[in-house]
């Protein structure tokens, strides 16, 4: 089969305010975010042929949206464009316990897509299908939509891969467990973080819930530990990778840059290890600057950090 693309994901982009200083006032800049939406824009950035699915508002965000695609070349001829609903937003803000965010998305473009929404042909015409929690907490209709994207990409022979990016403000612990771990036996590559899977699993060690997803059916598990770098397990071997120290600022996106720069090199050079010493490289440097779509580094950076 011609596969014309090395992914396609799945999701809800979101309008992104970031907190800001200056002259001694507190300022809201205008950025881009949304989990999937920025994993395709940061594997568009290491050289991935990337599409993306989603619906957003008509109107300035939206458009926005649609611009930013078009500059990161990523495919959007999927993108539906609804008059009836708006795109959603959140803020950030800075304080000493890291960064904050205030959601406004209840009823977004997004969370009304449904599995009539799902476009076949593009899954069957790429080696990746990435979605995440996020994309089944938005919405009843849009977790139904992942559920058969993911069982329509097992069915043609396209890997599939996701991040559990647990968020409780969305639905409570016991739904986000069932449907989570649901959506993992369906996918070959699991990507969570650690305080996600902690709260999953109720497991405490990264050894544990490695191999608690492996039991699922994964094929990879790359466990994000923050500072701590990935651990990384195949049914075959485990091994941690540890991360490269950076001086950061914000965090906001770093995971979802790890996704992003973890299936583009996965994909180009076939081996899990790699990729995550890769893409721990490309989240560490994303966490430099602010927001998360802005600092999220391109292939010639990564390597030379990576390799320098």
């Amino acid at each position: 089969m011609n596969r014309s693309y090395d992914l396609v994901a799945i999701g809800e982009p979101l309008m992104e305010f970031s907190e800001t200083m200056r002259a001694g006032e507190k300022l809201y800049l205008p950025g881009y975010g949304g989990d999937t939406s920025n994993a395709a824009i940061a594997a568009t950035r290491q050289g991935a042929r990337v599409a993306y699915v989603t619906a957003v508002g008509d109107d300035a965000f939206g458009q926005g949206f649609l611009d930013l695609w078009d500059r990161e070349g990523v495919n959007r001829d999927s993108v539906k464009v609804r008059s009836d609903a708006r795109t959603g937003i959140y803020f950030i803000s800075h304080g000493q316990d890291g960064h904050q965010f205030s959601y406004y998305r209840a009823g977004s473009a997004a969370s009304l897509m449904g599995v009539s929404d799902l476009p076949k042909e593009l899954i069957e015409s790429s080696h990746i299908l990435h979605v995440s929690g996020i994309s089944q907490a938005i919405s009843v209709s849009a977790c139904d939509l992942v559920f058969e994207a993911l069982r329509h990409a097992r069915s043609s022979g396209t890997v599939t891969s996701y991040d559990t990016n647990l968020r409780l403000r969305l639905w409570p612990l016991d739904r986000a467990r069932a449907v989570i771990h649901a959506a993992l036996a369906l996918s070959d590559i699991a990507l969570p973080g650690l305080d996600d899977a902690r709260q999953l699993t109720g497991l405490q060690t990264p050894d544990d819930i490695c191999d608690a997803y492996l039991a699922l059916g994964c094929q990879i598990v790359a466990l994000t530990l923050g500072k701590e770098g990935t651990m990384v397990a195949t049914p075959a071997e485990k091994r941690h990778v540890p991360t490269m120290v950076v001086n950061a600022v914000d965090a906001t996106g770093a995971g979802d840059t790890f996704d992003g720069a973890f299936l583009a090199e996965w994909r180009r050079c076939g081996d899990p290890f790699l990729a995550a010493r890769y893409a721990n490289g490309a989240a560490a440097l994303s966490t430099q600057g602010y927001g998360a779509v802005a600092p999220i580094p391109n292939r010639p950076s990564v390597e030379a950090f990576v390799c320098g």
